[in-house]
């Protein structure tokens, strides 16, 4: 039978390049003083750009998780069963310290060093990182309790994947989770109605019913509930220390928009068995840090998917042709891509520089401390929102081809809304910041002293700065404000880190669209005069 016609112009497929081959992210490392890491997070770079990789991605998703709640014998087991292509990656991510290891490793920028890679390996899939970032934020909230961060840190900061309900000591590997929310509450976690009941060997038993919980294979849990002393928080075990399952009910998993590799589901604990993390009534003050490991998270994540978009958009339009020339080529193709661009870098720019000051607060420096408390407020709030919005436009690029599931794209779509969800959805990130400047007025002071470090660099950025402090300086109806103000602290310090370290033609191009006012309401109406060539530059898939 013969041909009936002959494929052309179509982009090939995306693999054999380096996702580490990306200079913003590389001189943050370096300014981090964590370039020691460079040539892991290259080695893994060049696996995240494999075709091996990009099907265990595509695999992991179109093979959701399953829940078994029973054997055929009729036993409770509430284990969930995953493919083989989850297990791939979470071996990958744990294998190259993406979980807890910084916590045990005394190099300097080991924080930044492993958000660069999960910055690099989110882009292959970002389900699992669910899981890898709640490993990773759990070891600062048990270490309010000594001989609990004595038992499982070790383990927690293993390089062992170690699938499968058994008794933890047992394992060669940790992975832990977090269960706080339910249903009546939300975010207003204070309005919980688990209980927590003290017994006479010093352990609690819990009984209530959490409305999402993500990963809920984990090793362990840290958990909220009422004890009698207040709101408090725990350590749950899935198997206790006689190996028998601690009352731990999967009741169902969650029909999600996106995040399908991940399982997500309601937990039913049924006089469970808890340790206290911290002191009875201290719950939020004791978990807030694991939050705020995992609001950092988010921001790498959310940064993570807009370079992939624009990575992806970029190849795509280079190889595709329309009306006798590329599309790369096009001027207003060139303008959406640029815009797409610049986004990236800003988004990356932000979420190393809090990695860093995470580095730094945890050695403590105290200024660095504030900076980041009110920057990853401020960043969380912004770089996630524009998260979907890059997607959209990314995915556009594409045409009809990137609303095929082929492609890619519309996993990243649905992938995108989820990080300005978690951990605090928009508002909830706003009033944070809000929050912290209330609370603690040097935070302002002190990213104040972040943004003045460019004073005189760039006249758009220093009334971007003048006019925050005039906000800074209003005090009528702030809190109807709040996006306001935060997303002109989220912009003016991606300003500031942009025009200190990034490329002239990104910094220019970031300052006159989104401080000078130069830029309309969808990507591609950057002013004229941006150097795209320069711009672009920055997002070429570098071959491995």
């Amino acid at each position: 039978m013969p041909d009936t016609h002959e494929v052309t112009n179509q982009a090939p497929d995306l693999y054999g390049h380096d996702v580490a081959a990306d200079p913003t992210l590389l001189a943050a490392l370096h300014r981090a003083g964590a370039g020691w890491a460079e040539q892991e997070l290259h080695a893994l770079g060049r696996l995240a750009g494999t075709e091996r990789a990009a099907e265990w991605g595509r695999l992991a998703n179109e093979h959701e998780p399953v829940l078994r709640t029973h054997d055929r014998f009729g036993h409770r087991i509430d284990e969930v069963e995953f493919h083989p292509a989850w297990h791939e990656l979470m071996t990958v991510a744990v294998e190259h310290g993406l979980h807890a290891a910084p916590w045990r490793d005394d190099r300097p920028g080991a924080h930044t060093a492993r958000a660069a890679k999960f910055y690099v390996w989110s882009q292959v899939e970002a389900g699992h990182t669910c899981p890898i970032s709640m490993t990773y934020a759990s070891v600062p909230a048990l270490r309010a309790t000594p001989s609990l961060a004595e038992a499982y840190e070790p383990l927690l900061a293993a390089r062992s994947y170690d699938f499968g309900l058994r008794e933890p000591h047992g394992k060669r590997g940790l992975i832990a989770g977090m269960s706080m929310t339910e249903k009546q509450g939300g975010s207003d976690v204070r309005s919980n109605t688990t209980t927590a009941v003290p017994q006479a060997d010093g352990t609690y038993r819990i009984t209530g019913h959490k409305w999402f919980t993500s990963a809920p294979m984990s090793d362990l849990f840290l958990t909220l509930a009422q004890a009698p002393g207040g709101l408090s928080c725990f350590v749950l075990p899935r198997v206790l220390p006689d190996g028998e399952r601690n009352r731990l009910r999967i009741q169902r998993l969650k029909d999600k928009l996106g995040n399908r590799s991940n399982a997500s589901a309601e937990l039913e604990y049924d006089g469970a068995v808890g340790w206290l993390v911290g002191e009875e009534g201290r719950g939020v003050p004791t978990i807030i840090e694991m939050v705020n490991m995992t609001r950092l998270d988010c921001t790498l994540g959310a940064a993570s998917g807009i370079r992939l978009g624009t990575v992806r958009a970029l190849h795509h339009t280079t190889h595709r042709r329309a009306f006798g020339a590329a599309l790369v080529d096009q001027p207003l193709m060139r303008n959406v891509l640029a815009d797409l661009v610049v986004e990236s870098e800003a988004a990356t720019a932000v979420a190393l520089r809090l990695a860093e000051a995470t580095d730094r607060a945890l050695a403590g420096d105290q200024q660095e401390s504030l900076v980041r408390r009110l920057g990853l407020a401020a960043a969380k709030y912004w770089v996630c929102k524009r998260g979907p919005m890059h997607a959209a436009e990314a995915l556009e690029c594409f045409g009809g081809n990137g609303y095929a599931e082929e492609s890619g794209m519309p996993r990243l779509y649905r992938e995108a809304p989820l990080v300005s969800i978690w951990e605090g959805s928009g508002n909830v990130a706003a009033l944070d910041a809000l929050r912290a400047m209330a609370r603690r007025p040097e935070t302002v002071e002190a990213l104040l002293g972040e943004l003045d470090a460019a004073a005189g660099a760039d006249r758009r950025l220093d009334a971007a700065v003048a006019g925050l402090r005039k906000q800074l300086g209003e005090s009528a109806e702030l809190e109807y404000r709040t996006r306001r103000l935060v997303e002109s602290i989220a912009l003016a310090f991606q300003g500031s880190l942009l025009v200190r370290y990034g490329d002239p033609a990104v910094a220019d191009a970031f300052c006159a669209s989104r401080l000078g006012g130069e830029h309309g309401g969808a990507f591609g109406t950057l002013p004229t005069g941006v150097d795209t060539a320069a711009v672009l530059a920055r997002a070429e898939a570098r071959p491995a």
